[in-house]
């Protein structure tokens, strides 16, 4: 005899899944069909398990701090799909966490696990056990878990999960990708240019003679721009310049974080393609968040309440703000989206045309395709053009040194070959 889980529907129409023991799959049909249920979906235990631990092995991680390493956005996304297979393999939702709970290599998440599973099994359901960690499992992916259980379909939102979660990863692993190599060449030139300002320069503009103010412009500023380095590092006045500069860029980042986020995202929309890059993802992340949370059954606005949360710009929130208010005094979602004039036409129109006809989910779904491959488009521009970018800076920097150092020399041969 062998255990197997099921999917069926009973005579009524309702839904149901667990397991049954039997001898083989057609003796397991024959024993629900006896019992009113009609099976949709039957799967071996133990093969079922197998597949899914299987699908759950992750790559040994090495330790970090106290032992372990943080939780990452791909440690969320590989724990959601492995969920989402679970689900749809017919495993019940706390065996299937406690399965991929016992195949992570990363201690910090089986320790979540754990906990997540320690409080579904008490009684909590899973989106409230998922809460209690809200640095980790974010607005969104809270919202979409409690949809699911609320209407039964927890598989499908997981997977639609997983799917939102995978887009957002592509994307950052993307621009990391066309930044890296580009960063690092300019952080090498930069040291570079540090010792040669430093240390090299000095010493070959001592062999020239003349006063300083016979020396053009560009290797007076150079000297100027040396002389504040050396001084910067051997005296005490330039390390306490130091500090108050490092103290200063403290106090920038946590603006920027705070108060100072509208303008800061303000000033990235409006930046040559970084901005239509900005904006494109935002677009796309707003249809697809929308669509899929309308389509859970979420009303429109606590689907708004989630979606400005998902849109990376806090400019473009706080329209989405606006625009929720609009909409609970009874506004239709079109009209204040149009008139914030910050999401596109084609948004809009689509936006309008599923209020209208009832279909308002999938259309944003279908239409979040065609806005991530505008996203897709921008962030293709945008890695060819920011190495591009980088290096010429690097080189810009790197002429003016030369120049700076050349001049003074090809002046003094200029001079002498007068006489």
């Amino acid at each position: 005899m062998g255990q197997f889980l099921y999917k069926a529907v009973n005579r009524t129409g309702e839904h149901i899944a667990g397991q049954v023991e039997a001898a083989d799959r057609k003796s397991a049909v024959s024993v629900l069909a006896e019992r009113g249920q009609f099976v949709i979906e039957l799967a071996q235990k133990a093969k079922a398990i197998q597949q899914i631990k299987a699908d759950v092995q992750f790559p040994s991680i090495s330790a970090g701090r106290f032992g372990v390493r943080r939780i990452g956005s791909k440690d969320i996304l590989a724990f959601t799909s492995q969920l989402s297979t679970a689900l749809r393999a017919g495993l019940p939702l706390l065996s299937a966490v406690e399965i991929i709970r016992d195949q992570q290599h990363k201690a910090a998440m089986r320790r979540l696990l754990d906990e997540i599973a320690e409080s579904v099994r008490s009684g909590q359901s899973l989106s409230e056990a998922m809460r209690g960690y809200g640095n980790i499992f974010k607005q969104l992916y809270i919202s979409m878990i409690r949809v699911g259980e609320t209407g039964g379909i927890l598989e499908k939102t997981t997977e639609q999960l997983a799917s939102l979660l995978a887009r957002d990863e592509k994307i950052k692993t993307s621009m990391k990708n066309a930044s890296a190599y580009p960063i690092f060449v300019l952080s090498i030139g930069l040291v570079s240019v540090g010792i040669v300002i430093t240390w090299i320069l000095p010493t070959i503009l001592t062999t020239i003679g003349g006063g300083v103010a016979m020396l053009p412009w560009p290797t007076r500023m150079l000297m100027a721009i040396s002389d504040f380095l050396i001084a910067s590092f051997t005296t005490v006045q330039g390390w306490f310049f130091i500090v108050l500069i490092a103290a200063g860029f403290v106090y920038l980042f946590k603006w920027l974080r705070t108060n100072g986020r509208v303008q800061w995202d303000s000033f990235k929309l409006k930046i040559p393609v970084v901005g239509s890059v900005a904006r494109a993802i935002a677009v796309g992340r707003f249809a697809r968040t929308l669509g899929a949370l309308t389509k859970g059954g979420v009303t429109i606005l606590e689907s708004l309440d989630v979606v400005r949360d998902t849109l990376g710009n806090e400019l473009l929130g706080r329209e989405i703000d606006k625009v929720s208010e609009k909409v609970k005094a009874g506004a239709p979602l079109a009209e204040p989206l149009g008139e914030s004039g910050m999401f596109p036409p084609l948004l809009i129109q689509i936006t309008s045309v599923g209020e209208q006809t009832g279909k308002l989910d999938e259309l944003l779904l279908n239409a979040a395709d065609t806005f991530d491959e505008e996203a897709d488009a921008a962030i293709t521009r945008f890695i060819a053009i920011f190495p591009a970018l980088l290096i010429l800076l690097l080189a810009l920097i790197i002429g003016f040194i030369i120049a700076a150092t050349l001049l003074p020399i090809v002046m003094m041969e200029l001079s002498a070959a007068s006489i």
